[in-house]
């Protein structure tokens, strides 16, 4: 199925001309060096094809011949490839780089027969012909250039002198080059039609996190993989034309300036729809910001993308009847190869309901100077040591981000791991208060506890987990008032056995309230508080000996939901 939905989307986007994918035995490469040459052979200069600086320097793309996958057999790319293939350089000590440049020249060699124009190709073999490292060492114009390419053994390409062409590519119209073909034949698994079955599918490259030479979706290298003895990809025979599809849908949503691919921790999430809503609502636009940071240069775009999506549903710009569908695929590195932590596919207008009752579900009252609404990536953070997506855990964001498209159940670990950083910093900020909200919500059904967490400060709640967290919310505040500028406050010192054992705490606290209150130099502040204790305690019997997880779920919400309401005026109460 996601071969399948792959394969669609690289033939929609070869019906569209804008979209620039590449056509059946091209990709896209970006090739920083180009070696100009006359028709007569000569070396004439290197031409640098990056932009920018440092870690922002850009590289220019061209579209080439596809290139080879190769491991330690010895295969050239044609009229393209690193300096060690294309020129003969040895920048790594290799043995066999005479090997690999003879294979070089002996492929345009074998195809020269299939260019509409075979001039500019003979003109690269004359100028590999007449020792070309010892043309460009001899040119002291270029020794800084071919320096920096030597040393990173780089992509380089030709350029005939004089010709206007930006590539020698231009020039050339690549005719079906004969590859050698196993004469396997079989019905492709994506296409259900007869094809050459393709041994080794392209490499895939741009997931987080895998290999800079890229790796493979499906592949077979072990006897254990492999049956009647069949080879690599024989054993899922899927057609040339389909594996060259499905490879570069991949490879273009997982380029560099792809707007169909975000990241969620140590997962890369990709997203394309059917077909563009007729309705002029892009929900594939809006996708990223919903799940990823807003860009910096523009902070508030995840808001927008989110009050857009509330727009699109509720005025039927996104219609309840629309059959459009979209598909979310989230990849992750697994040595050599690619690993496929979920795959989701549905109605848009669905995908669309269910992301909005997520917003709805980690929603909590906040200070009105906070955005409205938090990222997905924002929440994931909040359970982080340091705030950083590469502290964690493995498999949580992405069973989060299922969770969210199915409209199922948070994953118990994003609640554990929520609690276990509470804990460790004593701090239930708002994201944090969001996902234990969101969490017991949506899990209710099948508690034990079955009151409902609101948005904001609920008095009517008799959970006793919840009126312990604002219980010790309440004397946080009482010891604040009591010491202006105090460093420490309960909080720091005992947040964690109140949360989970609060008969140890709790009596020792309740005797500190009343020192704390008598401090108080106003009469009436002192009777608000103990007012609020009073209708706290109302429902509370007996403090529990331990409280489950769960428990100390609620007892931050409870927490949270006091201090917020503390700095609320009487009047939006």
């Amino acid at each position: 199925m996601i071969l399948q939905e792959l394969y669609d989307y690289y033939q929609r986007k070869m019906a569209e001309p804008e979209s620039k994918i590449a056509a059946d035995g091209w990709e896209w490469k970006e090739i920083p060096f180009i070696i100009v040459i006359d028709e007569e052979g000569g070396f004439r200069s290197i031409q640098d094809n990056r932009e920018g600086e440092n870690k922002q320097r850009t590289t220019k793309k061209f579209l080439v011949p596809q290139s080879e996958k190769r491991t330690a057999s010895i295969k050239a790319n044609l009229l393209w490839d690193n300096v060690e293939y294309a020129l003969g350089a040895n920048p790594r000590d290799r043995s066999d780089v005479k090997l690999r440049h003879q294979a070089f020249k002996d492929r345009i060699s074998k195809n020269i027969q299939n260019f509409d124009d075979p001039k500019p190709a003979m003109a690269v073999l004359k100028f590999l012909s007449q020792d070309p490292l010892r043309q460009i060492s001899n040119n002291a114009l270029v020794a800084d250039l071919w320096k920096e390419a030597f040393s990173t053994n780089a992509f380089v390409t030709f350029k005939i002198w004089g010709l206007a062409n930006s590539s020698i590519f231009d020039g050339i119209k690549l005719k079906n080059e004969v590859n050698g073909k196993n004469g396997n034949e079989q019905i492709c698994l994506v296409t259900g039609e007869k094809d050459q079955v393709a041994r080794l599918h392209a490499s895939i490259k741009g997931v987080m996190k895998s290999q800079s030479s890229g790796a493979a979706l499906s592949s077979f290298n072990l006897p254990a993989f492999c049956s009647y003895g069949k080879r690599q990809n024989e054993n899922a025979p899927i057609g040339e034309k389909a594996a060259f599809a499905y490879t570069t849908a991949l490879n273009a949503m997982l380029g560099r300036d792809s707007k169909n691919k975000t990241n969620a921790a140590d997962a890369t999430i990709l997203f394309w729809s059917k077909q563009s809503e007729s309705t002029g609502y892009d929900f594939e636009e809006d996708f990223p910001w919903i799940v990823a940071d807003s860009p910096k240069d523009d902070p508030d775009r995840g808001v927008l993308a989110v009050k857009s999506l509330y727009d699109a549903v509720y005025s039927g710009r996104l219609p309840s009847d629309s059959d459009n569908r979209f598909f979310v695929l989230a990849l992750a590195p697994n040595s050599a190869r690619i690993a496929v932590r979920f795959w989701r596919e549905g109605k848009v207008r669905d995908f669309a309901e269910k992301i909005l009752k997520h917003f709805e579900d980690v929603s909590i009252t906040h200070s009105p100077r906070e955005q409205e609404y938090v990222s997905l990536a924002r929440l994931l953070r909040s359970t982080a040591l340091a705030y950083k997506m590469e502290n964690i855990p493995p498999n949580i964001a992405s069973s989060v981000i299922s969770s969210v498209l199915d409209g199922t159940p948070y994953p118990r670990t994003l609640l554990q791991q929520c609690i276990r950083r509470i804990r460790a910093e004593s701090s239930v900020t708002r994201e944090r208060a969001g996902i234990l909200k969101a969490c017991l919500n949506r899990q209710r059904d099948k508690s034990a506890q079955k009151e409902v967490l609101q948005v904001s400060l609920d008095r009517a709640n008799t959970n006793v987990a919840y009126r312990l967290g604002r219980l010790f919310a309440v004397m946080e505040k009482a010891q604040e008032e009591a010491n202006p500028g105090i460093n420490a406050t309960i909080r720091d010192r005992f947040y964690g056995a109140a949360s989970s054992s609060p008969v140890a705490v709790f009596p020792q606290l309740l005797k500190l309230k009343n020192h704390h209150i008598a401090k108080l130099a106003n009469p009436g502040r002192r009777v608000n508080l103990e007012k609020e204790i009073g209708e706290i305690m109302e429902e509370i019997t007996k403090f529990p000996g331990h409280m489950s997880l769960d428990e100390q779920a609620y007892f931050a919400v409870g927490y949270y939901h006091q201090r917020q309401d503390f700095f609320i005026s009487k009047n939006n109460k």
